[in-house]
């Protein structure tokens, strides 16, 4: 498996020139003799890199705007024949066919196009066809034939042919990775095709690349692993500037701290323990909202995870190094506020650069896979034009600006879910409990007397009025929920009775993972 095969002819066909020079250069070098196609070969020539181009080999020229080059028995019967069948080797001897050692191709940018136009016609004309059969069969003949997909392979490439040529070990590599390309090469069309038709309902697909592995998962005896989808930028992209290797635990508190704090347009901090925010704030800048959100639950904010939807800056930073934290993840961070949290050595600091909020959420069940649109703040109902007030007298501009943030806020929160909120801060949350009533009254008792006065978000419907009247009870001045409860109007007459602002949504921010 260590013998290696000496590369003598190769094919080269590629889209993308990134080193295209010095590998030609090294293969001429070597006495390898080459064959190209197209621009491929020109720009090979053009470097005094001896070339062969295809359409002399073959006899036959190119044709349909390039759409058939390589696409002949003279190419494809080199690069299948196996080199130690002798009936193969018999086969294209008679047919005045050599065989290739070394096949080095890239394809069209087909997910490159799709990214910048919508012309259906153009999209189509990217989608590589010789390319692909050619490196799926040099793959498929790896015994014989070493395939490059990649010019990142380029290295690997160089070193074999100062070696002497690729291993069987070798060359089983690269064919793995050439499947590898080529079947996330027909992913991405199928998928396009399947968005152009409004049929990608019935199929989905997706490719994850590993980013590095993890000490453990959630618990120590559990193995795992980070991945990252190609073209997104979420926690699994951001980019650590700081600190010790992130966990499992790291990865996952940060995803919903981001999460939480890109809902708010505004200069926003939230931070998460366990998934859940044990604060949440907007301020007129990024220190100001953390000083908020901290003062929510100090307790459970030791060992948190904040994130910010703005810079850090120097006076967060400073505020920041007296509590203990596990990460901080923003768009970026002022030098000295790097310089002033790197004093902490297990601190960990991420940036993340054009963070959006995915388009869909994917949770595997056994045996399956659920998928489902983001819970966005977008709906119809999530703007306050749209609420309609069911009880109380007409709410100041103040009472209504912490409504819009509470309702923002506790869609971060885990179901079942109550936030209050004071100032555009949340002040008491109440969250994964198994009814409205448990929540109601964790929100209550971790609020103190900062209740009094305060407004309420509930995720979903008051199915009964007890929930409410805690609320009531703590000193609430005004909620907003959904509606749409069976029992709507014995809430809406607990609401009445204590003199408070209601309003209903029509849309439900429930979280129940």
């Amino acid at each position: 498996m260590s013998e290696r095969k000496v590369i003598r002819r190769a094919l080269i066909s590629v889209y993308d020139k990134t080193g295209l020079i010095e590998l030609g250069s090294a293969l001429h070098k070597s006495g390898v003799e080459i064959l190209s196609t197209g621009s491929t070969a020109k720009t090979l020539a053009a470097a005094n890199i001896p070339v062969i181009a295809v359409e002399d080999y073959t006899g036959f020229p190119e044709m349909m705007g390039g759409r058939v080059k390589t696409l002949h028995p003279r190419i494809h019967g080199g690069i299948l024949a196996d080199q130690n069948n002798a009936e193969h080797l018999s086969a294209i001897a008679d047919h005045e066919i050599a065989p290739f050692d070394l096949i080095v191709v890239n394809l069209y940018p087909f997910t490159q196009t799709i990214a910048s136009t919508d012309d259906f016609a153009e999209c189509i004309e990217q989608i590589d066809i010789g390319g692909p059969s050619m490196l799926r069969g040099a793959a498929k003949n790896h015994g014989s034939v070493a395939v490059v997909s990649d010019p990142s392979q380029y290295p690997r490439l160089l070193a074999a042919i100062a070696a002497g040529g690729f291993t069987q070990d070798e060359r089983v590599m690269l064919a793995m990775e050439t499947f590898r390309t080529t079947a996330e090469y027909d992913m991405a069309i199928a998928t396009w095709l399947g968005e152009q038709t409004h049929t990608s309902d019935d199929w989905r697909a997706q490719v994850w690349h590993r980013i590095s592995g993890l000490r453990y998962g959630e618990n120590p005896h559990q193995s795992a692993s980070v991945y990252g989808a190609p073209g997104v930028s979420g926690i699994a992209q951001a980019k650590q500037l700081h600190g010790k290797e992130m966990s499992f635990n790291n990865y996952t508190d940060a995803d919903a701290a981001l999460r939480a704090a890109f809902d708010h347009s505004e200069p926003c901090v939230a931070i998460i323990k366990h998934a859940n925010p044990c604060g949440i704030a907007t301020g007129s800048n990024v220190t100001i909202a953390h000083q908020k959100a901290h003062a929510c639950d100090p307790i459970s904010a030791f060992g948190g995870v904040v994130a910010a939807n703005r810079e850090v800056t120097v006076a967060m930073a400073k505020n920041l190094g007296e509590i203990f934290t596990e990460v901080v993840i923003a768009p970026s961070f002022e030098a000295e506020a790097i310089t002033i949290l790197s004093k902490k050595p297990s601190i960990r600091l991420l940036t993340i650069d054009g963070y959006t909020i995915p388009r869909d959420e994917l949770r595997p069940i056994s045996g399956g896979l659920l998928i489902q649109g983001s819970d966005l703040i977008d709906a119809a109902g999530d703007d306050p034009k749209n609420w309609k007030q069911v009880s109380g007298d007409p709410v100041s501009a103040e009472i209504l600006s912490d409504l819009t943030f509470a309702w923002r806020a506790v869609r971060a929160v885990k179901s079942n879910a109550i936030l209050l909120a004071h100032e555009c801060a949340s002040v008491g949350v109440g969250m994964g409990q198994v009814n409205r009533v448990d929540s109601a009254r964790l929100a209550v008792n971790r609020a103190g007397d900062r209740s009094q006065g305060s407004v309420a978000a509930s995720d979903a419907f008051f199915p009964f009025a007890d929930g409410l009247q805690i609320l009531i009870d703590a000193g609430v001045v005004a909620v907003v929920q959904p509606g749409g409860s069976v029992r709507d109007e014995e809430v809406i007459a607990a609401a009445q009775a204590a003199g408070i602002a209601m309003f209903f949504t029509s849309t439900r921010h429930f979280s129940h993972a």
